[in-house]
This record gives C-alpha cells, structure tokens and sequence, in this order.
C-alpha cells in the first residue's frame, strides 16, 4: 500500500528534527527517557492527527508542542506539588527553537550518546533508530525480530545505564572523539545492512535513507577523518541500487542480474564525490576501499563490462588492511570472475577458511558456484543445501531454492 501523504511529511520532519527535539527535551526537563517517550507519543497522536485533518502549515512546531506536553502532562502524573512557571514556555518560543536546519550539533550528539562504547551493541542500535531515526518500538522490534516488550525492556536498561554511567548526550571531547567516531560509524553501518536486506527478507529503502543520511551528517561535521566520507560513499554507493535488489514479486536479485537501467544516478555520483574527498585526505582504511569496489561496481555497465582487475587489486589492499576471512572469501570470488581458468585453485582457497566461516551461508553458497563451474554437481547441492539451512532470511531461501531447481543433480 502507499504510504498516505501524511506519513510521508511525518517521515521527513522525523528524519530531520526527531533527535533534536529529543535533545532539547532532555536539556529542558533533565530526562532522557521522558524526553524519548514524549517524543514518541507525539509521533502516535501525528499519524493520527495528519491522516484525518492534513499535514499542518508548520508540522515542527506542531510536533514540537505535542512533545511538550507529552513531557508536562507525565511531569504532572508524577508529582505531588504543582510545576514551576517556568515550564510553560511560550507557543513561539518553542516554535523558533525548531526551525529547518537548526540544531545539526544536537543530532550527533544524541548519536554520539547513543552510540558509546558503555552500552551494547544492539542498546546501541536499538537507540538510534529509535531516538535518532524516529522510528517506534514496534519497528525496531520488527527490524530486530524480537516482541516489542522485549525491545522496550532492552531499551530501558539502556537508557538506565545512561543515567548511571552518567553518559553526557553530547558530542565527547577531542581526546575520545576517535574511538567513538569508529563506534557511531559500526552503528551506522549495522543499521544499514538491516535496511540492505533485513533478516525478515525485505528492504527497508526509508531506513536505509535514513543510515546515508546519518552517514553523510558525521562525515560533514568531522570532514577531516576518510574514514567518515569512506562511508558515506560506500552506503550512498549501495543504497543506489535499492531499486533493483527486488522483483516485484519480492525475491531477490543478485547484482549480476539487476536492471542497472533502475540505478540512481544521482547517488551513485553522490558517492563518487564523497570517495573523492576521502582520497583527498591520503590516509586509505578499510571503508574506503569498500567503497571503491562499490564505485568500480556502480560504473559497469553490464556484469560483463565490470572492470575485475581493478575490483580484484583493492580487494589485495584492502586484506592487507582487513585480513578477515570474509575479505578473503570476497577477494576469492572477484578472482573467480577475473580468471575462471583458477577456479579449482581458488577453490581450494576456499576450503582453508571453512573453520572461520562456516557458519557463514554465503560461504557456503560461493563454494557451490565454484563446485558447479568445476563440473562437480552432488558437492555443489551439498554447499547451496547447507547455505539454505544457516539462512532464515526468507529472501535468501528463496533464490537458494531456485538456483537448487535450475541445477538438480545430474544436469551439468
């Protein structure tokens, strides 16, 4: 179904003022989790608001108020002697707070807060898609596959070890601002790869907006570190092809197969020029690289016209950088493609990473292409057989049975 007019506004003031207007209710009422809670709610009572009497003349201070007296009216709920004056501000105070392209230091900060090394990893991503994104409890529990209590308990313990380890929601200083770019820039990343294809075997092309976005704002608040624009110019490079990841059937389609006529063109020189301002630095890392072999991608016009020996030599830098088996697994297949004549060799290669990655379906799913190329048909259904029992995305079961149906036994 299209989403209504309404929710379209909605998603955009979200994505643009959501963290914000957390952080300034957190600084006005000194409450994180009241100021996340109220914000929320104003979501709720917008979607329904919107969708009956239209998308209001200004909707940031429209939810910018509801907010506000979210936050009052559970002030009032939880205390016994009556509020302050100074808890009623004016109407157009309020309103002036919020205006477009205000208050980007306050965003990051959320980011940065919700992303310090003191919470874990899935606190960490639950948070911001949920402060910094805007999304509800029960689309991020969807996104996580897990209840919305479940979700909601792991983001109150959260936010409790917010307040006890008494985390500033504030950009950190100079001192420790790398060893948390590198952990807002995992976060981003990780929210990404759920949006790229999620573990329920969909795309979620709004909430993979949402991680360029995202990626895009650290990179042009901290320009001098490659790593942010590497990036940013790797997701913006990715999300490009969103369009043509899925029939419209929803099964997935490999990159070889896609329609590249569907591409976007205006991402895919987005990202260009974010790589280009990364190389301007000199200082390669792995996102960089990533993100080159995404571009050399993103220029062929065909799978067959795909420059192999430039995608096969930044896969040499980057496991000279990355010595990870899964970038030794990718150098493998881009190999495969640049000299088929290797096949049986590469193959071999693939058999030393077996320990590392065997649980990895993809693994698995490369072996069997290479056993199908070498004439070797029952070993090649083995590797897509176990390939489909360490997958439960539903996507991926669905092309690992299809290429089981065009290569029974015995056909090659």
């Amino acid at each position: 179904m299209t989403p209504a007019p309404a929710d379209d506004a909605l998603a955009g003031v979200l994505r643009e003022h959501a963290g914000r207007l957390v952080m300034r209710l957190s600084r006005a009422f000194g409450d994180f989790t009241l100021a996340e809670d109220a914000v929320a709610a104003a979501v709720v009572e917008a979607l329904v608001a919107w969708r009956r009497a239209g998308v209001p003349p200004n909707p940031v201070g429209w939810l910018t108020l509801a907010a506000r007296r979210n936050a009052l009216d559970a002030l009032r709920r939880n205390r016994t002697t009556p509020l302050p004056e100074q808890w009623s501000p004016a109407v157009e105070d309020i309103v002036d707070q919020h205006t477009p392209g205000a208050g980007t230091d306050d965003r990051l900060g959320l980011l940065f807060a919700c992303c310090h090394p003191a919470l874990a990893i899935e606190a960490r991503i639950a948070l911001t898609l949920r402060a910094v994104t805007g999304l509800t409890t029960a689309q991020v529990a969807r996104a996580f596959l897990v209840s919305e209590a479940t979700l909601a308990q792991r983001i109150v313990r959260a936010k409790r070890k917010i307040v006890a380890a008494g985390i500033a929601l504030e950009v950190p200083d100079a001192a420790a601002l790398p060893a948390r770019l590198s952990d807002v820039r995992t976060v981003i990343y990780a929210c990404y790869n759920e949006a790229f294809v999620s573990t329920t075997g969909t795309q979620d092309r709004a909430l993979g907006a949402d991680a360029v976005w995202l990626a895009e704002l650290v990179a042009g608040a901290f320009p001098a570190d490659p790593e942010n624009w590497g990036l940013a110019a790797l997701l913006a490079s990715q999300h490009a092809r969103a369009s043509a990841r899925f029939t419209a059937a929803g099964d997935l389609v490999r990159l070889r197969d896609q329609d590249r006529s569907r591409w976007d063109a205006g991402l895919l020189e987005r990202g260009r020029r974010h790589l280009a301002r990364a190389a301007e630095l000199r200082r390669p890392g792995p996102l960089q690289l990533q993100a080159a072999i995404a571009a050399v991608h993103g220029e062929a016009a065909t799978w067959d016209d795909t420059d192999w020996l430039q995608i096969v030599s930044l896969y040499e830098l980057l496991a000279q950088l990355d010595p990870s088996p899964i970038v030794r697994l990718n150098r493998a297949v881009a190999l495969a493609e640049f000299l088929p004549g290797r096949t049986a060799r590469l193959l071999a290669e693939l058999d030393v990473l077996a320990d590392s990655l065997g649980h990895y379906h993809p693994y698995h799913a490369a072996r069997a292409e290479l056993l199908r190329r070498l004439g070797r048909p029952d070993e090649a259904e083995a590797a897509d057989l176990t390939a489909l029992r360490l997958t439960q995305n539903d996507a991926e079961r669905r092309l690992l049975r299809s290429r089981l149906r065009r290569h029974p036994i015995g056909d090659e």
